[in-house]
């Protein structure tokens, strides 16, 4: 199996709504978004999989070295293989995947969030820096859309924190700020025991409000010259905004239950959102 084709089984895997959005773009442009997104999925995968914080501390250093080994032609690892062009071709820069490595050392450090800003800082690293990467790759020529590429980003962690609470709470992860969950009258207990209350509700609302309007304020950044080429994006955006709906309708039952859209409905809003912009 060629790198290309490791990182193409990893992408497929998934199920992501990344994936879909992979799929209609220019051969060496997929391959390179390919590469970047199975390096997200490695090394997110360490801290998710790996049980003993020493091993997964030892593992994202190994990565952090590879990293290093991708910018100097040395790769190792598949994914490293797979990205040693790509970084060449696009102008993707050491640090900012290093940054990412730190974002998924901060669930070592970190299984609750007291404030918004605070997890911000956790949001840019693991998804904001992606999208910067990402916006790259896709191919930009103002400025101005790096902000949106890292704002779009941030949309897109909070809403996979909102769709995996309860997947996060059975793993000792709050990624709800703290701050905002006494703000509703509520506790970390209340969420290990699950209730799904008014006053849940109207804490989820609060967060379904705030991606939202990430959202929105990402859109309103992207300069119209590059609307074309960050098609991928806009791809990503409305599949996760439809999820975020399908969040809203359920009552936010997300600690019961993990709301998710079937693979033909992401595939239409995908191909929806690349005929339309």
């Amino acid at each position: 199996m060629s790198p290309d084709e490791y990182c193409q089984q990893r992408a497929a895997a998934s199920g992501s709504s990344f994936y879909y959005s992979f799929l209609f773009l220019p051969p060496a442009r997929r391959r390179a978004i390919t590469a970047l997104y199975a390096f997200c999925r490695e090394v997110d995968d360490v801290v998710d999989e790996v049980s003993d914080p020493g091993v997964a501390r030892t593992k994202l250093a190994w990565w952090t070295e590879e990293t290093a080994r991708i910018f100097r032609g040395e790769a190792q690892h598949p994914v490293g293989k797979a990205l040693t062009g790509p970084v060449r071709a696009f102008g993707l820069e050491e640090a900012l995947l290093r940054e990412v490595i730190a974002g998924m050392r901060m669930d070592l450090d970190y299984n609750r969030y007291p404030d918004y800003p605070t997890l911000e800082i956790y949001c840019h690293r693991v998804a904001g820096v992606v999208g910067l990467l990402s916006a790259r790759i896709f191919g930009f020529t103002d400025a101005r859309t790096l902000d949106y590429a890292r704002t779009l980003g941030i949309a897109f962690q909070l809403t996979n924190i909102i769709r995996d609470v309860g997947e996060d709470v059975r793993r000792n992860r709050i990624y709800i700020p703290l701050d905002e969950l006494q703000r509703c009258g509520m506790s970390v207990d209340d969420l290990i025991l699950l209730r799904e209350d008014e006053r849940f509700e109207r804490l989820m609302r609060m967060q379904i409000e705030r991606a939202q309007a990430t959202y929105d304020r990402a859109l309103a950044l992207l300069p119209a010259a590059d609307r074309a080429a960050q098609r991928p994006g806009l791809m990503m955006a409305a599949i996760y905004r439809a999820l975020l709906v399908e969040i809203e309708r359920s009552q936010a039952k997300v600690l019961s239950q993990r709301t998710s859209l079937t693979p033909l409905r992401k595939l239409w809003l995908a191909w929806k959102t690349w005929v339309r912009d």
